[in-house]
């Protein structure tokens, strides 16, 4: 496998994650509006973002960028995916059919029509 490919997938996992961590920060009371932007959490997501836009632009100097549009909808997937795992949502049919669309979307995108 590319190592550019592999250090984009890490990038959309450890971002999808992050996403997560955004989520369940925004579920918790806080005891002033100010903590709802400073805590661990929130500064840990952002943080991890910051990190995954570098390992991007790292993995766009040895790919195609349509490989990365690609790879970044794997985004989509992932998020609902931990959601279930670490918020314990449920995986509803309308979340699914959302996520094939995106994934259809992707496939006629990679056809080169």
């Amino acid at each position: 496998m590319n190592i550019y490919i592999g250090v984009a997938l890490l990038s959309v996992v450890l971002s999808s994650l992050s996403q997560v961590l955004l989520k369940k920060s925004s579920n918790e009371e806080k005891s002033h509006w100010i903590f709802e932007y400073l805590n661990f959490k929130v500064i840990m997501a952002y943080g991890t973002i910051f990190v995954c836009m570098f390992l991007m632009i790292f993995a766009f100097t040895g790919m195609y960028y349509r490989n990365g549009a690609v790879i970044e909808s794997l985004a989509y997937l992932l998020i609902m995916v931990f959601s279930r795992i670490f918020l314990g949502e449920k995986i509803t049919k309308r979340r699914v059919i959302g996520n094939l669309i995106i994934v259809i979307g992707v496939i006629v995108f990679t056809l080169n029509i």
